[in-house]
């Protein structure tokens, strides 16, 4: 990686890019934080927490396809790396180490290496390499202790700021020195105090009208009191203090000296220059269940995420480059088994996600390591739950809402309740439509309640927007869900019957994000009929608003119909990928297809890639909308060869 220094802006600087400009020093004596991590343990004990927390998540690699697609590379090169960065070297060895280097020095480097045509990163200790020469902007090459140079591409180096240059970091400790330096010197007081017994430093005073000793007792005095005093008092026995001598302390007893209060500001300065909250690291004085909880969730947000995110940017800019097959391939820290929650937290957002219980008898025993019963593979669906309305089995069903249908598994995973497509798409169509209908109404009904005259139809419509939008987004997903399950099951049912390799939760972030897209869509195109009302104005404006919802619940037909075609078609994309398969076959259905589709009909593309219309799918939402409404196509699939 080459650096290109123009004669531009950077010249007209004269710092680092003219002619004999010395590099910037380096911090003197990089060791003396080895040894200050070594004898400090406040400093160590916030770089452990840091180093064990970022490594003990692991590292995912990805291929971006879309904006909302994405999937991940176990046999990737960048994911066979950070996997084994050396040779029994773990990853969590590894990221604990750089993560370390960069907390302590504020600089990690790794040495690039090729064993057996395989690149390997050797993870070097900041005391045993630095950057050298150059210039303030970058340096020339690396320096080593066993005097070997590396050049710039050889050498993964990660550094944070410095106000000097771009080429290093300026650790932490430094800002830590006189505070660690206090604490130190209070350490050897602390250590002195309890090798003298314990004991306090003092003189003993004896009055001055007590008799003259002669030198047989002063001797006789001294050796008693060294007796006592050698040893820190254990083996002298009790001194006896002659002719109403008294001993008075000076300097400061262990309470005093407030050894407590001193240690515990050290942590609490070193977890702050390390942005690290208090309760985190083990000070609770003010610590409750609850904004330790809170603190819990956000460690991996505004603690940990900056760390990961530079992690992942720099594997990114130093080390993907230099591997194959690199293309939209980026490295992501797995940090969602962190913020899921307890299981019951889990449990909640789940039940409410689905809409419906999600978890059967006998899934349910065997966490408790309990035996099956019969019946017990069923998902029982309380009759509170309706299609198309409430989010949640928890909520309060209104008065005579049908029964949702359940949806009990087979051993091989497959919902044996689910329909077929006609049978889901008309479901879907249904609901759709009624929600949409009963919209209408609602808003014929709050503009009749106005005064005489036009009332601002477009802000009658602002007002239920959001409530509207996430009942939506709740009915398309439900409905979703299961369309992009008969989708993969008509392709696993022929393809992969055991359904091997495949899993449908992991459509459901797909499919919750077309779900959103298609609400949008649908209030968009009602906004639009009210707003057309609202501009034409009159006084039919009541009769008008009536035929835009009719004509809004037509849509509500066509939208359910051009939804239904992109999730199975996902669906069974999905489940393709997951079952090997590598090519699909473009099928024109329906009793008047367009042109463009009838003309592709058994058209053939590998399986990532797309249609001369653009498609990767009938109803890819990301085609044009001529190429997407009403569609009826479908897609076959095969392997190569």
């Amino acid at each position: 990686m080459s650096f290109v220094v123009s004669s531009g802006q950077l010249a007209t600087t004269g710092a680092g890019v003219t002619p004999g400009f010395a590099a910037m020093p380096l911090p003197a004596a990089p060791w003396e934080y080895e040894t200050i991590w070594r004898t400090q343990p406040q400093v160590r004990t916030v770089i452990g927490f840091i180093a064990r927390n970022v490594a003990q998540l692991g590292i995912h690699v990805f291929r971006r396809l879309t904006d909302t697609d994405r999937e991940r590379l176990i046999d990737h090169p960048l994911a066979q790396l950070l996997a084994e960065p050396l040779p029994r070297m773990t990853q969590y060895r590894f990221v604990e180490r750089i993560v370390s280097d960069l907390a302590l020095y504020d600089n990690a480097y790794g040495i690039k290496l090729k064993l057996d045509g395989t690149l390997r990163i050797l993870p070097v200790p900041p005391t045993l390499i630095r950057p050298y020469g150059g210039n303030w902007i970058a340096p020339s090459h690396f320096e080593t202790a066993g005097g070997r140079d590396f050049g710039v591409d050889e050498v993964v180096h990660l550094h944070g700021y410095s106000p000097e240059g771009l080429t290093y970091g300026a650790s932490p400790v430094e800002s830590l020195r006189e505070l660690l330096l206090e604490s130190s010197e209070s350490a050897k007081a602390r250590a002195a105090m309890w090798k003298s017994g314990a004991r306090t430093t003092g003189v003993l005073v004896r009055p001055a009208d007590a008799p003259e000793w002669g030198p047989k007792e002063k001797a006789r005095f001294r050796e008693m009191w060294r007796s006592f005093t050698s040893g820190g008092g254990a083996e002298g026995g009790t001194p006896i203090l002659e002719d109403g001598m008294e001993y008075k302390p000076v300097g400061f007893d262990p309470k005093a000296a407030q050894y407590i209060e001193a240690r515990k500001l050290t942590r609490e300065e070193c977890a702050a220059a390390y942005f690290i909250p208090p309760p985190l690291i083990g000070i609770l004085d003010h610590a409750t269940y609850s904004n330790i909880k809170e603190q819990h969730a956000h460690l991996y947000q505004d603690t940990l995420g900056p760390w990961l995110v530079m992690l992942e940017q720099e594997i990114a800019a130093q080390i993907l480059p230099d591997l194959p097959d690199n293309r939209d391939v980026y490295a992501e820290f797995n940090i969602g088994a962190k913020l899921r929650g307890s299981f019951e937290e889990q449990a909640a957002a789940a039940s409410t996600a689905t809409g419906r219980p999600w978890m059967t008898v006998n899934e349910t025993r065997a966490r408790n390591n309990l035996p099956a019963v019969d019946d017990g593979d069923t998902l029982i669906v309380p009759l509170n739950v309706t299609e198309g309305g409430l989010a949640s089995p928890r909520d309060t069903a209104p008065d005579g809402a049908p029964k949702a249908r359940g949806r009990p598994h087979t051993k091989s995973g497959k919902p044996s309740a689910l329909g077929s497509f006609t049978a889901e798409r008309k479901a879907l169509e249904k609901s759709l439509t009624a929600f949409t209908e009963r919209q209408a109404e609602q808003l014929l009904t709050a503009a009749g309640a106005k005064a005489d005259g036009m009332p601002d139809l477009l802000e009658l419509w602002a007002d239920g927007h959001d409530d509207r939008l996430a009942q939506l987004q709740s009915l398309l997903a439900d409905h979703g869900y299961r369309l992009a399950q008969v989708g993969a099951w008509e392709v696993l049912d022929q393809w992969n019957p055991e359904a091997e390799g495949w899993s449908a939760e992991v459509m459901l972030a797909w499919v919750l994000a077309a779900a959103e897209t298609h609400a949008e869509q649908h209030e968009e195109a009602g906004r639009e009929a009210v707003a057309a009302v609202q501009e034409a104005g009159g006084d039919g404006w009541r009769e008008a608003l009536r035929s835009a919802g009719v004509a809004w619940g037509t849509a509500a037909a066509a939208r359910a119909l051009t939804a239904s075609t992109e999730l199975r078609s996902f669906g069974g994309h999905d489940a393709a990928g997951a079952s090997g398969l590598t090519k699909k076959v473009w099928r024109t259905g329906g009793k008047k297809p367009r042109a463009s589709h009838r003309a592709q009909d058994g058209e053939s593309v590998s399986l990532d890639d797309v249609f001369s219309n653009g498609l990767r799918w009938p109803g890819d939402g990301k085609g044009r909308t001529e190429e997407l409404v009403n569609c009826n196509c479908t897609l076959d699939y095969a392997k190569e060869g």
